[in-house]
């Protein structure tokens, strides 16, 4: 199958053996995302450490967001297909490594194994399919994606409380071993796909390093300032120094470097900058939400760990029923401009009110599926939009950008919604909290803390609504497509 230009029509059947191919690697980094929501005060209780178990995501989205340049420009040259094999082969050694930890710090690591190959898992598959697949076909076979989208969110969250009420934690990485086997044996029947050396040659392992240590270091002083050391100590201004200098020079570096590890030509066209930050801040929002809101739900209103995990279900019904009507929105009209700024605009709203507003199931229930609607409007329209305005030659170079914001602001989000709640816990303890009686005097300060967090997603929110307003309009057809 092969797309031969913009006019060109993909059939159901050609679409059908193109996705069946790389359905896994999609599900597999989607339901990742939220498999292990339910899952992390378990960890935190069996391994210890509930204060740093923020890092099990940040980890993963940190190594994520560095790699995915790496394997979009080697996507571009290499052929995607060949690319995304690699990809599976270390998300599975990862996903070992995960399995057999014995302690928090070697999880965490076995997590950045896991982020360097999961990293590639949905950024490759989005641009094989966006080689073989125009921007107005894939609209005709969007209810695919969303079946596969609504598989992970609504899977994840339940299978990982499941898992964790009934056995092992550890059979959360165990079970992607035969799924990554099969998805191997399905790619490799794919043609190798079309190869666009760049135009200018060279590595940028500086720009790499500099990137991960800016990240790192940033990120744990957002994540320990205040309780592991003072604001004013030697080690936190320290830590600060180095994070600030370090993406300085990274800004320096990548606006020489021939081939820099960040798409600098791709971020001075005004639509792509403003996508990509519009990405990293609504992946603040949603992995706050998706690997805090189990965390609220199961210590500010003990609730089991699977009963958390049905209770992400409104949200990720939100963000699937969102998705498949913005989707169908654009395929009618072709016009992107307020479908974000609308979704992250009831984004904040929702939040604001989940942070303000006397806490009850019920409420949290229904805001939670309005936080979901708010962000399920943003990614399905982004993605379309930057993919047209990059063109097919730079599909690989894009999407990696899109993957790279996407990562990096969820473990930024991720990251500073913890350093809020246990900034106002100072000595939580897991044991400690499951033997208090469910009353409000004993949770209420779990609660308020929890509710601050919930006013800063908010406060992001609506700073990503702003973000969104500000994207120039395009026109990205003249008719609606076939449906």
């Amino acid at each position: 199958m092969k797309n031969e230009g913009p006019g060109a029509t993909v059939s159901r059947a050609e679409f059908l053996n193109l996705f069946a191919a790389v359905f896994l690697p999609m599900f597999l980094a989607a339901v990742d995302q939220t498999l292990l929501a339910t899952a992390t005060p378990a960890i935190a209780e069996s391994l210890g450490g509930l204060r740093d178990s923020s890092w099990i995501a940040v980890g993963y989205l940190l190594a994520s967001a560095t790699i995915v340049p790496v394997y979009g420009r080697f996507g571009d040259r290499l052929g995607r297909r060949n690319v995304l094999l690699v990809a599976l082969g270390v998300f599975t050694l990862g996903s070992l490594a995960c399995g057999v930890a014995q302690t928090l710090p070697q999880l965490v690591a076995a997590r950045v194994l896991q982020g360097l190959g999961g990293g590639g898992l949905m950024t490759l598959s989005q641009a094989l399919i966006g080689e073989l697949v125009p921007p107005r076909e894939r609209i005709r076979f969007q209810g695919y994606f969303a079946l596969m989208f609504t598989t992970a969110s609504i899977g994840g969250p339940v299978i990982g409380g499941f898992v964790v009420s009934h056995t092992s934690w550890r059979w959360l990485f165990f079970a992607n071993l035969p799924l990554v086997a099969f998805a191997a044996w399905r790619l490799a029947r794919l043609p190798q796909g079309e190869r666009h050396p760049p135009a200018v040659a060279g590595r940028d392992v500086p720009g790499h390093l500099l990137f991960a240590v800016g990240a790192v270091s940033t990120l744990f002083w957002l994540t320990s300032v205040g309780h592991r050391f003072r604001w004013d100590s030697l080690e936190g201004l320290g830590l600060l120094s180095l994070a600030v200098m370090t993406v300085g020079y990274l800004v320096w570096h990548e606006s020489r470097h021939r081939a820099p590890f960040l798409p600098v030509d791709l971020l001075r066209e005004r639509t792509i900058a403003l996508s990509a930050l519009l990405t990293a801040l609504f992946a603040s929002c949603l992995f706050a939400i998706i690997f805090f809101l189990p965390i609220y739900l199961q210590l500010g209103h003990h609730v089991s760990a699977q009963a958390s995990g049905f209770l992400l279900l409104p949200v990720t019904a939100g963000m699937v029923t969102a998705a498949m009507l913005a989707s169908r929105l654009l395929g009618r009209t072709g016009e992107a401009h307020w479908i974000p700024v609308g979704g992250m605009s009831i984004a904040a709203v929702a939040l604001l009110l989940l942070a303000t507003l006397p806490s009850n199931m019920p409420l949290i229930i229904a805001l939670g599926f309005f936080t979901g609607i708010g962000l399920g409007a943003v990614m399905p329209i982004n993605q379309v939009v930057v993919q047209t305005v990059a063109g097919r030659h730079r599909l690989g170079a894009v999407m990696a950008l899109l993957g790279l914001a996407r990562a990096t602001g969820g473990a930024a989000g991720a990251a500073m919604f913890g350093a809020v709640v246990f900034a106002m816990l100072p000595d939580i303890d897991r044991q400690a909290l499951a033997r208090l009686p469910a009353g409000e005097t004993e949770l209420a300060p779990i609660v308020h803390a929890f509710h601050r967090a919930f006013l800063f997603a908010a406060a992001v929110a609506a700073l990503a609504a702003f973000t969104a307003s500000r994207i120039p309009r395009i026109k990205l057809w003249q008719t609606s497509p076939d449906q």
